[in-house]
């Protein structure tokens, strides 16, 4: 390294003996992340095990004057005067060496700022523009450029959409493309997080996005339609989208209620490990404390009674109204209205029409359609876990038990609204299905 040569030539024209040297790789002094070298050197200065400090430059030292400060309090307080700088004189012992210090680390700092503040300008203007920003990892689906389709990796994204939006887990899908070899843009392992980020994105859809929201339409091709995209961030967005491994383990969470307190029957197992659903009171539960009813022959149940409906006419014939009805086409143009007033707004505001407070007090309401328009879409979306399976019950029972449990789960509350469950009969240990009041969503 160059620098590095050039400070050890400093030390030797000094007289200095070099016994250390720090060497914070790809650090910025001005980013504000933590330098394991620096803070290495600053331990031995504070511990004495070095009297003199050769450097580039001040600024390649320091590009906060706050550091600047601290670095001077050290000096003086364990006595080194031995600051050497390449680029000139670095005298930190009187108060003149210290002005020039300060000002050269003003004058970096202004720099620093400005160049940041241009590229973030330049990366704004990229997103208005709805063109590549240019640099980091290759987005997974398209070549270098990021404007021509991938076609191997498009079927890929393809395939992990209709799973999603079909009810899988992201981590199931993740689970089963790794078990498969299939890479990620890197050629790594696909992780959860990375696939969520992929799918929720707007760029597989063709869409520019700037700070995680969509600013408008992009330079490049989409993979997948934008309806499809609008319908897998308002899915995977869905607070009430349950990720944890507890809630997992049972089929029936959030789709059974207590017929005494109407909350809903959480996991609860007995002491043996016997699966079980329960109405729970206590710290972090709002419940009765009455109802509680054992897992495994519960989901059998109606899991049959699913299977039984899959099959019947009146069924497919309430799904082909839900799918052919215009809610879908109505809720969508509601969400690419919402998201135009909102790139209107945006536009006002970075055009000096509009102050921030006026930005905020307008985009309040707009962000509150989106959100609802993106809920329906949601709630319309619940018939795409059926896709294949009307009239199909056989084939499903044969396959369920090979199903991962979140698309089992989906098809179920696909169907099944909820179910009301009632209490225990005295003295009745069987199961007892006359508890049950399932509300059927068709």
């Amino acid at each position: 390294m160059r620098q590095l040569e050039d400070c050890e030539r400093l030390a030797a024209a000094r007289g200095w003996t070099v016994v250390e040297r720090y060497v914070d790789q790809d650090v910025s002094a001005y980013s504000g992340r933590q330098r394991p070298e620096y803070r290495r050197m600053w331990g031995d200065i504070e511990g004495r095990s070095i009297d003199a400090v050769a450097i580039y430059r001040a600024d390649r030292l320091h590009r906060q004057p706050r550091e600047l400060e601290a670095f001077i309090d050290l000096c003086n307080a364990v006595g080194l005067t031995n600051v050497a700088s390449v680029s000139g004189d670095l005298d930190l012992t009187t108060h003149e060496g210290q002005l020039v210090a300060r000002i050269t680390g003003a004058v970096a700092k202004n720099e620093s700022d400005v160049k940041s503040a241009r590229i973030r300008r330049q990366k704004e203007q990229a997103a208005e523009q709805g063109t590549v920003s240019g640099g980091g990892t290759r987005a997974y689906g398209y070549d270098q450029t990021g404007l021509v389709i991938v076609e191997s990796e498009a079927e890929i994204v393809r395939e992990a959409v209709r799973r999603a939006l079909a009810g899988e887990s992201v981590r199931g899908i993740c689970n089963d493309l790794n078990e498969r070899q299939v890479t990620t843009s890197t050629g790594g392992s696909w992780s959860p997080q990375t696939l969520r980020r992929m799918l929720m994105s707007g760029r597989i859809s063709g869409q520019r996005e700037h700070k995680r929201e969509i600013v408008g339409e992009a330079s490049w091709p989409g993979i997948i339609s934008r309806s499809d995209g609008e319908r897998l961030r308002a899915l995977l967005g869905d607070p009430d989208r349950r990720t944890n491994k507890t809630a997992r383990r049972y089929l029936l969470v959030r789709l059974l209620k207590c017929g005494q307190c109407g909350e809903y029957l959480v996991s609860a197992p007995r002491a043996d490990g016997t699966r079980r659903y329960g109405c729970r009171k206590g710290a972090g539960f709002s419940g009765c404390g009455k109802t509680f009813i054992n897992a495994e022959p519960l989901e059998q149940f109606l899991v049959y009674a699913m299977l039984g409906r899959l099959d019947t006419r009146e069924l497919a014939e309430a799904v082909a109204q839900r799918q052919n009805e215009p809610d879908a086409e109505r809720w969508q143009q509601e969400a690419d209205e919402a998201i135009a007033r909102r790139d209107e707004l945006s536009l006002a505001y970075g055009n000096g029409e509009i102050t921030m407070l006026e930005w905020r007090t307008a985009r309040e309401p707009i962000e509150q359609r989106l959100t609802a328009a993106r809920k329906q879409l949601a709630r319309v979306t619940h018939t795409t876990a059926l896709d294949g399976l009307i009239g199909e019950a056989a084939a499903l029972e044969q396959a369920w038990e090979s199903l991962d449990l979140s698309r089992q789960r989906a098809i179920l509350s696909a169907i099944l609204d909820h179910v009301v469950v009632g209490p225990a009969r005295r003295g009745y240990n069987g199961f007892d299905e006359s508890r049950l009041r399932p509300v059927w969503r068709f």
